[in-house]
């Protein structure tokens, strides 16, 4: 009797964390995974050595992996640990990026594309497909349609993704459209956004950073299996606090990764700083 009453009970206890699990995912509450380290090369080093994994179990199970990468100097010791990690047979791996500035040619210091091709593309052996966006581009809402067919195609395994100043994903600034389905939109950079590019000296004066760029959409990114998110430094701080602790609201577009199902963020313990004892044990 008494051991039909243990079995029971461990029962009604895992059904009841089942059931809070699946309310947490229908209702949004909050299930992002989140790792902090005390350094931002430890955390970038262990947010590449998580995406390794995704990206070879994709490769294991369909044959084929389908990644999605951010630039700016969060990303840098993570794309440096990510190359190096041996075991990816990089050739069964297609590239997406998240966005780029609009008129802004790949051979300028601050293009996104040179960024890529210079810290990712060019130290790999080959991949399957590499899809710049071509900031540049004559017309660039038919980029934007180009690069939707090709995304339509290629379902995404995991999206390495970084936190903007002001919160934003990608491009998309406050307050972001999180409603549109269109893969690749055309947004106007704020202030904060245009400032924090000048401050990470992509560019000599304010009035050089572009004003308009085209950036993958919050629907689109949330729609990737994986997200991992690398988010070091104290200038970021303000803005992790309000995506993991503040409400789900398009004025920090970063929130809506509350949502995501398969979500998870590295920071250093600067970027951690304002963080609630709750959250940063959570």
């Amino acid at each position: 009797m008494f051991a039909l009453f243990v079995i029971t009970a461990v029962y009604l206890t895992e059904l009841c964390e089942f059931r809070r699990i699946a309310m947490n995912l229908i209702f949004g509450k909050k299930v992002m995974e989140k790792f902090i380290y005390k350094t931002k090369p430890a955390a970038g080093k262990a947010a590449a050595t998580e995406a390794a994994k995704v990206i070879k179990k994709a490769i294991e199970k369909k044959g084929g992996a389908n990644i999605i990468l951010a630039t700016g100097a969060s990303q840098f010791e993570m794309l440096e640990n990510l190359v190096a990690t041996d075991g990816i047979d990089w050739f069964k791996v297609t590239m997406f990026h998240l966005d780029e500035y609009i008129g802004l040619p790949a051979s300028h210091p601050a293009s996104f594309r040179k960024y890529l091709k210079e810290r990712f593309v060019d130290r790999l052996p080959g991949l399957e497909a590499v899809h710049f966006v071509n900031g540049d581009a004559g017309n660039p809402k038919q980029e934007c349609c180009r690069l939707g067919a090709i995304i339509a195609a290629h379902p995404i395994d995991i999206a390495l993704v970084g936190i903007g100043e002001n919160g934003h994903l990608a491009f998309n600034d406050p307050p972001a459209d999180f409603q549109t389905e269109r893969p690749f939109i055309i947004v106007e950079l704020d202030a904060r956004c245009r400032e924090q590019q000048l401050g990470e000296g992509w560019f000599e004066t304010l009035e050089q950073v572009p004003r308009s760029a085209i950036s993958m959409s919050i629907r689109q990114i949330m729609n990737s299996k994986c997200i991992i998110v690398t988010v070091p430094e104290k200038r970021k701080a303000e803005a992790v606090k309000n995506a993991l602790e503040g409400p789900v609201t398009n004025m920090c577009p970063a929130s809506i990764l509350q949502r995501h199902k398969n979500c998870k963020m590295f920071m250093d313990e600067d970027a951690a700083l304002l963080l609630s004892s709750k959250a940063r044990g959570g």
